[in-house]
């Protein structure tokens, strides 16, 4: 009878969903049921009729099909690295792979191919040219590697054509299998009364076929999901189930939602955010899959599960935000490499020693490159093309670059495109006070350059305005909406800082642990501050606990060693040893991954010479290697906390044997 209920109605305010779970429509429409007397109506448990914020039946949520859903995403690998035959070899290799999950790989090889392709039509061109041959009776020669990579993508192609085509074909048979069902239902609701558990065994075998079938064509949604509703409700006219039966169903379906809020609550302070953010998305279906319950706890039960989702959804974006900052850093750090690079080529050598040193230095940089991790992708292309341009053009001859220059207005036209190209970028960034830095800084450089040729000269200054004025307007914008709830955060975070200095700590390390984490875990689901005020808390507050570490004698990393040891309890049961086999080999993997640049970097670190940007790159690397050092130390501990409790699990065994 649960069941019957549960997916008979779901209740319009609990329908609402975090702005991070879109969810398709259904049209609204005029269900015959309008005739029905209404005093009927109000005597049974009839449900009420679908709304527009109701999902269709089977439609997932548009966040559980878009990259924002982490339950199995496709890898990310960066070919940038790769020549022809190798993304040739890449491609062929990838093929093999599931058809469905090797679009973005595919696309991106694709584009790496087409970028080398032209490169090499154009340097085949360039040498007809240079041995003396005229424009017109040039003829591009045969390209095996080539014509075997576009073969091997339309080959690609097809398949997907035909999986889509599949795929269609089955959403076609599950619409033809609704409406039978449809028509058994009415069927149901028509024929004679029978036994009451008969009429209900019935209705539930129907219901169960029902959720069994597929995805259909999402023109036919709609409709499909209205008719299935309405029939539902003429059947809880029909049976006219009791008043007693529905509060009993309201309050088990309110027990199953009070759950689904207190795991939801428990996500808060999991210390993996693609974990907490999976399990959160699993929870969402959950609760939309139960039923409505009493009305007077309605609103409260949806706000408490709202809260808890909302701040997952804070903690998911603010993780985004940070790997935007490292993707940033790396951007930093491999542009430094392309001005080392241009430093090391800006004289063309004069003896065979000089050649090879360059070329030997040019190798140290391409190892260092690939140890740097990615950069934006709307940059990788750019900074990439930059960098092995550098180098192809010391292996082709130097005058390949310096036959490019053009007279002094060419060039200063094509800095002040470059110029453009830069601060149009930073216009759809939303890093205000960095962005607006490096957007002062092309301000500043486009008055050291030089005129352009006056017919370009108003066009190429109306773009670089245009850029410059577009991400101004957004940030004042953005700043205007923020800076009410940015007080308030204010207010939140010095109520806090009062707590952690009020509070007495006790003789109990674990216990005192267990405040502190309580009090970080607070400060992180607050968002953000006045910027005036940002640094100011966020130093007050730093400090606070510093001295709080030093006063109980406990340090940082203590703190994340007993937050690690705490997991590994709550996994001590029976059937884990698998789990900490797999913990354990991850954990391996990274430090020795970990070790292997450090000790590329170090290796390489006395390479550079003095200079300005020379001495940006050293830091940057020390940087780094400063913080592997210590993520190393943290995951040695893990690893020994891992060894201690499979020694002490194998201990227990023998004791009760």
């Amino acid at each position: 009878m649960e069941d019957l209920n549960q997916n008979a109605v779901t209740s319009t305010t609990e329908e609402n969903v975090t702005k991070d779970e879109t969810l398709q429509p259904v049209a609204q429409q005029e269900a015959p049921a309008a005739a029905a007397n209404d005093s009927d109506i109000n005597n049974t448990t009839a449900p009420e009729p679908a709304t527009s914020e109701q999902p269709a039946e089977n439609e997932q949520p548009a966040a559980a099909t878009t990259p924002n859903n982490e339950a199995e995403p496709e890898p990310v690998v960066d070919y940038s690295s790769l020549g022809r035959e190798d993304l040739l070899a890449a491609f062929n290799e990838l093929m093999g792979d599931d058809i469905s999950r090797i679009r973005n790989r595919a696309s991106a090889i694709r584009n790496q191919f087409n970028l080398l392709n032209k490169e090499v039509e154009k340097q085949a061109f360039e040498a007809f040219l240079a041995e003396g041959g005229n424009k017109e009776d040039y003829k591009p020669a045969a390209d095996a590697v080539a014509e075997a990579f576009y073969k091997a993508y339309d080959t690609y192609r097809a398949r997907r054509q035909k999986m889509q085509e599949e795929i269609d074909a089955q959403k076609a048979a599950n619409l033809e299998a609704k409406k039978q069902i449809l028509e058994e239902l009415r069927t149901l609701i028509n024929k004679d009364e029978e036994t009451l558990k008969q009429t209900y065994d019935e209705f539930n075998a129907i219901q169960d076929k029902w959720k069994a079938i597929g995805e259909v064509p999402r023109d036919q949604m709609n409709d499909l999901w209205q008719n299935y509703h309405f029939l539902i409700e003429q059947f809880f006219n029909k049976v006219k189930i009791n008043k007693e039966l529905r509060m009993l169903d309201l309050k088990r379906n309110l027990e199953q939602k009070i759950q689904l809020c207190e795991r939801a609550e428990e996500l808060i302070v999991e210390t993996s955010v693609v974990k907490a953010f999976k399990a959160l998305q699993e929870l969402r279906a959950q609760w939309r899959e139960i039923g409505p319950v009493p009305t007077e706890q309605n609103e409260e039960t949806w706000q408490r599960f709202n809260n808890a989702a909302n701040q997952i959804d804070e903690r998911r974006r603010e993780y985004y935000d940070q790997r935007k900052e490292e993707l940033d850093q790396n951007l930093l750090a491999k542009q430094a490499l392309i001005e080392k690079a241009t430093e090391l080529t800006q004289e063309t050598p004069q003896s065979t020693k000089a050649w090879n040193d360059t070329t030997e230095a040019l190798d140290e940089l391409l190892k260092l490159w690939k140890s740097i991790g990615p950069v934006p992708r709307e940059q990788n292309e750019t900074v990439w093309a930059q960098f092995k341009g550098i180098i192809d053009k010391h292996y082709a001859d130097k005058k390949l670059h310096f036959g490019q220059m053009r007279d002094e207005q060419s060039e200063n036209y094509n800095k002040k495109v470059d110029l453009c190209l830069r601060a149009e970028a930073i216009a759809k960034r939303e890093d205000w006070k960095k962005a607006t830095e490096e957007l002062l800084q092309l301000q500043a450089e486009w008055k050291t350059i030089g005129p352009t040729s006056r017919k370009v000269s108003d066009k190429i200054w109306h773009r670089f305005r245009s850029a410059c004025d577009e991400f101004f307007a957004k940030k004042g914008e953005f700043f205007k909406d923020i800076r009410s709830s940015e007080s308030e955060n204010l207010t939140k975070k010095t109520a806090i800082l009062e707590e952690i200095k009020a509070y007495q700590f006790g003789d109990n390390k674990e216990e005192n642990l267990t405040a502190i984490k309580d009090f970080q875990r607070r400060w992180a689901e607050i968002g953000h501050v006045p910027m005036k005020e940002k640094d100011r808390i966020q130093k007050e507050y730093r400090s606070l606990l510093d001295g709080i570490f030093e006063q109980l004698k406990i340090s940082a990393r203590e703190a994340d060693e007993n937050n690690y040891r705490e997991r590994i309890r709550n996994h001590s049961g029976a059937g884990n040893e698998r789990f900490r086999d797999n913990e354990r080999n991850q954990l391996l993997n990274q430090i020795e991954k970990m070790r292997s640049d450090l000790k590329l970097w170090e290796n390489n670190l006395g390479f550079l010479a003095n200079s300005k940007q020379a001495d940006l790159l050293k830091e940057e690397f020390e940087r780094k290697m400063d913080n592997t050092r210590r993520q190393i130390a943290l995951l040695e501990a893990k690893v020994r906390i891992l060894d201690e409790a499979s020694e002490e699990k194998e201990q227990n065994n023998e004791t009760k044997e």
